[in-house]
């Protein structure tokens, strides 16, 4: 994938605890919230099937399957 080369300005305290969130540094930080930004549309449409998709199993056969 091509990549591209960009300036931000963040807050400090923003990449800071970003950074020791992810424990990584600032260009893979980053990297991750843009991938999570970008996923954001497909947990959303995810979240709008909760509760309408059916599913046949049997929980005490699984259990019992131990």
């Amino acid at each position: 994938m091509p990549e591209r080369k960009i300036t931000l300005n963040v807050p400090d305290e923003l990449l800071e605890a970003a950074q020791r969130t992810s424990g990584q540094g600032v260009t893979e930080t980053v990297r991750q919230g843009l991938r999570l930004v970008a996923a954001g549309e497909t947990f959303r449409r995810v979240a709008k099937l909760r509760g309408t998709v059916k599913f046949s199993v049997n929980l005490k056969k699984l259990r019992d399957d131990r």
